[in-house]
Order: C-alpha cells, then sequence, then structure tokens
C-alpha cells in the first residue's frame, strides 16, 4: 500500500512542477513514506531519519547551501508521530497524512518561508479516484490499484484506523478506467489494494439494497452496510476487463468471504487462486481479545468450504505470536493450526503494542520479548517445513509462470505462478504459439514443468509460451491441479 500511496504523491507533484531524481546530491527534498504498523517499520525510518538530517546539515555548510534540504515524513507515521515529529525532535519541514497528499505542493510552498507544514487531518470520503498514479515500477509487468481506503474492522491490536481513517471505497468507475488503463500499457499483472478490499463497497453506484453478507461464524463491531456494488461485484467486472490480465487482491478479511466472492474467483481463469485469509492466531481465547468477530472453529470451517468451493486453492494468512496475555498453551493451538492449515505463504511477527490501539489501553504487553522470540522461530520452523513439502509436492507438474525478469546473482529467468511462489529457470529459445521459437521475456505467460522446490522457490524447465486462455482452455486451475497430484500419487 504504501508503494501505491508513493505512486499517487508522484502523481500529484509531477503535475505540480517537481522533478524527480535518482541522485540524493541532486535532491532538495526528501519525503519518506512512512509505515506505523509495526515497531520495526518506524525504527527504521528513524534511522532513515538520522541519515537525513546529517546530509541537510551537510548541505546547509557545503558550497549549495543556496539550495536548503527540506524533509517530509508522508503516511501513517505522520499522523502519528507529528508532535514528536516537529515540536520534540525537530526532524522534519513537512508533515502529512495519508489523506493529505493533495495538499502537498502547497505545504512544500509554505517550507520556502521558513514554515514547518503540517496537514494530518483523516478524511471521510478522500479515495485518490481521480488520481492516476504514475508507475514506479519499471518492468511494467505489474502493478497496484488501490479500491479503497482505511478500515473499521477495529481489531485491538491494530493503529491502522487511527493513522488511515474510517473505511471508504472508490468509485467502480474510476477503478475501471485506471485499469483498462494499465492493460492498454501492457501490464499482465493488477493486485487490487486495501486495507480490507473484500468489503468494498461503492455506495454510488445503484443496487438492490442487500445488506452485507458475512462468511458463517463471523461478526462485526460496525453496523451491517447496506447497498452499492460489493466486491464480487468489482472482481467480476475488473477481471473481465482483460482476461490475459492476472487479477490478485490483498488484504483481506476472512470475515468477507461469503460464497458469492468464492463463486467469482472459482469462475474467472484470470483471477489468482490465491487467498489472504489472515488468521492472526489459532486460539479463540486470543482472537476475541483481538476483536477478531470469529472463532478458531468459524475459521477452520471457512477454509473448508474455500476448498470446497476452488479445490487447490492456495491460502497465505498473518500470524501474531506474543499478543497481550498469550499463554503457551494459547500458543500451541497457533501452531496447531499452521498444521492443520497448509498455507502457501504467511506473513509472522511478534507482537508490538502500538499507542491509541484498544489493546494499549485494556491490556498489558505481558510477554517477555525473548519468549515472543522464541515462538516467532517456532511458527517459522512451522512455515518453512509446510513449505517445503508443499513446494515439492508440485515436482513434476507444469504451471503457468509469468515472467518478471531476471535473478541478479544467477541471471535465471524469474517469474510467479497462480500462488505468488517464485519460480526459475534458465534462458532459452521455447516454442511460441504460432510454431517458431524465441527467448522468454518479462510479461511472458510460459508454461514450466517444475523439477526441484525449496520453501520459497521453485525450479523449473521452461516448455512452451502461452496465454492464460490456452493454458487453462481445456483443463481449468482446480481440475488440471487435481489431475496431476492424481498421476503423481
Amino acid at each position: 500500500m504504501n508503494l501505491n500511496d508513493t505512486e499517487i504523491v508522484w502523481s500529484i507533484l509531477k503535475k505540480s512542477g517537481f522533478e524527480k531524481t535518482e541522485l540524493e546530491e541532486e535532491a532538495d527534498i526528501f519525503l519518506v513514506m512512512t509505515c506505523a504498523v509495526r515497531e520495526g517499520a518506524e525504527s527504521k525510518i528513524w534511522h532513515r531519519l538520522d541519515h537525513l538530517r546529517g546530509f541537510k546539515r551537510r548541505r546547509a555548510i557545503s558550497k549549495n547551501k543556496n539550495k536548503p534540504v527540506k524533509i517530509g515524513i508522508l503516511g501513517c507515521m505522520a499522523e502519528r508521530l507529528k508532535e514528536k515529529l516537529i515540536e520534540k525532535e525537530k526532524a522534519v519541514d513537512v508533515v502529512a497524512g495519508p489523506d493529505s497528499y493533495r495538499d502537498l505542493p502547497r505545504l512544500l510552498a509554505l517550507t520556502e518561508s521558513g514554515q514547518t507544514a503540517v496537514n494530518v487531518l483523516l478524511s471521510l470520503d478522500e479515495t485518490y479516484a481521480d488520481v492516476m498514479p504514475v508507475s514506479l515500477n519499471q518492468n511494467n509487468v505489474s502493478a497496484f490499484v488501490s479500491i479503497m481506503r482505511g478500515c473499521d474492522n477495529m481489531c485491538t491490536y491494530c493503529i491502522v484506523p487511527f493513522t488511515r481513517g474510517r473505511e471508504r471505497s472508490r468509485p467502480v468507475t474510476s477503478l475501471l478506467e485506471e485499469v483498462r488503463h494499465l492493460a492498454g500499457r501492457g501490464v499482465k499483472e493488477v493486485t487490487l489494494l486495501g486495507q480490507n478490499v473484500n468489503s468494498y463497497r461503492d455506495v454510488t453506484e445503484q443496487s438492490e439494497p442487500s445488506a452485507t453478507q458475512l462468511a458463517k461464524g463471523f461478526k462485526t463491531v460496525y453496523k451491517s452496510k447496506k447497498g452499492g456494488l460489493r466486491f464480487a461485484d468489482l472482481l467480476d467486472k475488473v477481471s473481465a476487463i482483460d482476461p490475459e490480465m492476472r487479477i490478485r487482491f490483498t488484504a483481506a478479511h476472512p470475515k468477507d468471504f461469503p460464497d458469492e466472492v468464492l463463486e467469482v474467483i472459482s469462475e474467472r481463469a484470470n483471477i489468482c487462486k490465491l487467498l489472504h485469509l489472515p488468521a492472526q492466531s489459532g486460539s479463540s481465547s486470543v482472537l476475541e481479545r483481538m476483536r477478531r468477530g470469529y472463532t478458531r472453529e468459524a475459521y477452520l470451517e471457512l477454509v473448508e468450504t474455500v476448498k470446497a468451493k476452488i479445490p487447490a486453492v492456495g491460502l497465505s494468512t498473518d500470524m501474531i505470536c506474543g499478543f497481550c496475555g498469550e499463554t503457551e498453551e494459547e500458543f500451541q493451538e497457533t501452531l496447531s493450526l499452521m498444521e492443520i492449515v497448509d498455507y502457501n505463504i504467511a506473513f509472522l511477527f511478534p507482537y508490538s503494542m502500538r499507542e491509541k490501539t484498544a489493546a494499549y489501553r485494556r491490556y498489558k504487553d505481558d510477554v517477555p520479548d525473548e519468549v515472543k522470540k522464541d515462538r516467532h522461530n517456532r511458527m517459522l520452523e512451522i512455515y518453512r517445513r509446510k513449505c517445503q513439502a508443499l513446494n515439492e509436492a508440485e515436482i513434476g507438474n507444469i504451471h503457468l509462470v509469468l515472467i518478471e525478469g531476471t535473478v541478479k546473482k544467477t541471471g535465471q529467468i524469474m517469474g510467479r505462478n497462480e500462488i505468488y511462489i517464485k519460480v526459475v529457470f534458465d534462458q532459452e529459445s521455447i516454442l511460441t504459439e504460432d510454431g517458431g521459437k524465441r527467448l522468454v521475456k518479462p510479461g511472458d505467460y510460459v508454461a514450466v514443468k517444475i523439477t526441484a522446490a525449496r520453501s520459497s522457490v521453485m525450479t523449473g524447465i521452461p516448455l512452451y509460451h502461452t496465454s492464460i486462455r490456452d493454458f487453462y482452455k481445456e483443463v481449468s486451475w482446480s481440475e488440471r491441479y487435481l489431475r496431476n497430484h492424481r498421476v503423481n500419487e
């Protein structure tokens, strides 16, 4: 999401006449996009600020002192630490929150007279719907499209509702326009972004005033919303723009996977069969303290529903260890959940308490750091072992791989399969659809036979150039997967 925000910021500044440089010595404005979700991310920003302040001091006494350096902090950390950044640390010249990027040209102009410029107001309607992001991705293969901002879930550990504001969805018309623009540029993969993408609801569009449908056994802390185009409608419209463009989405909340969403994903060949189901914990009591709105049992039932609707679906998750009051027994439930659910991708973190959150007000951060570290390592061990087994099970199978580029160290071709696992192979000329041969390049779809696997990467042999339509023409993703595994058995 920070990358997409950066592209929005650059679009706004470019229209106001600002120019970007890759050389630090040429710059007179440094804007740092920040994240406040975890303590580690903030620590990196403070280190970066120390470096920039040193650069600013050196510029002030150099031959280029007539070009004073301005430092700006953007994003979540700007809203959360505005007073410390400006008054106590005197670290920056500009502070702009996630909903204030349009104001950046004015804020930067104010600094010319020596003022410190601040705008961290949160908005109930800002989605930057009319701002076409300027891509920072040089390979032109993939792009991110922000479909909504903010979050209403109010999980007790999470600071996002306080730094990014309430949930609001971008109008579907502007989203479709941006995706068409990307398709015209030759982009082959679009990731729909939001803090909770599957609760998307465009209320500017007319539709039946039906209430939000939640997955069975899930609940919310906010009033059910009615009317408007929902996430299933958006997926249907976006995936229809270009059948040869892969569609992904992140992040999601397990509660917002009703059958209608799963059916669209299952039916469309270009919607990747990887679902993000962030469990956060495997313990019902911890989940209750986190205010996640579901139990372990409801989550596992959802996993079974997803696997029944989309056989061979890939699953990813987020897990937190060491949340307030977590006992060893509760943590064991998280480990057992990871053993039961075959996650292809997992983002695993030791808990770090954030000010302003409900957990900060209600609970004590009472799990010692060394215990958090130990539990984190144990989660990692299970995750790597499970991924190794899942990936090795694919040896001998053929995967559709979208080529992204080359591996710097080895020069091998690198791409990703349907469930976002990295696949590498040696460059060679392979068959094209017209019977000829040519080398592989970024943006190509290639059928690759897997010959070896590690926990985070597969190695293969490229067989032929193909397309989404042709690769799945006779056999769908699920049917191909199940057929391959019956053969292997």
